[in-house]
């Protein structure tokens, strides 16, 4: 077995560590998909009713998430969603969620500083910026509150674009370089100079993730390459998210529609987590905590839960 390596760094928000397990061992942390629109990419995510939405983070926590990704607005083309139709979609469930679901920490997925501020006041502790700083001052407000911050890798792509045609130059000065590289090298100087910024403007360096965006501004072969690179990604020394979850880049690669994209999905999920990844965004919970609970114990990170064969 090729030896393991060092998984990315801990992750702390509002002063808590978040996947800490046995004996101090880091654990993997799972976050919880949870949207408040009617046209997400994968309809068993679709929770725009309150109920329904408030009982699936109730599941979520029991099924082994550490924190919850609320989102009002599909990340993909679709109907205009202004700010105040976002807020009103995403700020009152916060607020409810931290009252009535205390386990988990709260991620609020939205590019607009003016939401994240909201959110934020309503008790999110994560603000997860999907598309790369595309409002500036939403950073600032995370830093000025203390809470945790995603950097994000578009390759310059604008909310709610989607991809077409995009290229990454080849790394030069290298014969022996790997042509396809460029799309690590530009996710690496993105992320790297992201975070550093994030810390800057005030976010606790332990809150900040970094996160290659898989599928934003990438075409499949992108994507799969940034995971074969996991470790380098896990190299830059900040907490690494993976939202590998029933994307394209899954679907294209084995032909299948969202619904069907399971089996992939937790098979790059195993391989980004064995090879660094600390955080993944997931839409099913259960079966995402299971394989990185596997992943672990094979790290030698955690013991198994029911080690009996043999001794009993």
């Amino acid at each position: 077995m090729p030896a393991v390596p060092p998984g990315s760094a801990p992750l702390v928000l509002r002063g808590r560590e978040v996947g800490l397990g046995a004996a101090g061992a880091l654990r993997p942390v799972v976050m919880a998909v949870l949207n408040r629109t009617t046209d997400s990419f994968y309809a068993p995510a679709r929770l725009p009713d309150d109920g329904r939405a408030l009982a699936a983070a109730h599941q979520a926590l029991a099924d082994g998430a550490d924190i919850l990704d609320v989102g009002g607005v599909r990340a993909g083309a679709g109907p205009v969603v202004d700010e105040a139709e976002e807020i009103r979609r995403v700020v009152p469930f916060v607020e409810r969620v931290r009252a009535e679901v205390p386990g988990l920490l709260v991620s609020v997925d939205t590019w607009r500083a003016g939401v994240a501020r909201a959110a934020i006041e309503a008790g999110a502790d994560l603000v997860n910026d999907t598309w790369a700083g595309h409002d500036p001052a939403l950073v600032e407000v995370a830093g000025a509150a203390g809470v945790g911050v995603v950097c994000s890798h578009t390759g310059g792509a604008v909310p709610r674009s989607d991809p077409y045609r995009v290229e990454y130059a080849a790394p030069v000065g290298d014969a022996k370089a790997d042509p396809r590289d460029g799309v690590l090298l530009d996710a690496l100087a993105t992320l790297r100079a992201a975070a550093e910024h994030a810390v800057a403007c005030g976010v606790p360096r332990a809150s900040v993730l970094v996160d290659p965006t898989h599928d934003f501004g990438k075409n499949t072969w992108h994507s799969l390459h940034l995971l074969r690179r996991t470790g380098a990604l896990a190299g830059l020394g900040f907490p690494l998210l993976m939202a590998l979850s029933r994307k394209d880049f899954v679907g294209e690669t084995l032909g299948l529609p969202p619904e069907e994209r399971l089996e992939g999905t937790l098979g790059a999920t195993a391989v980004a987590a064995w090879l660094g990844a600390r955080v993944f965004r997931a839409h099913d919970v259960r079966a995402t905590r299971r394989v990185l609970d596997l992943v672990a114990a094979l790290r030698d990170e955690a013991p198994p839960l029911a080690a009996l064969r043999g001794l009993a």
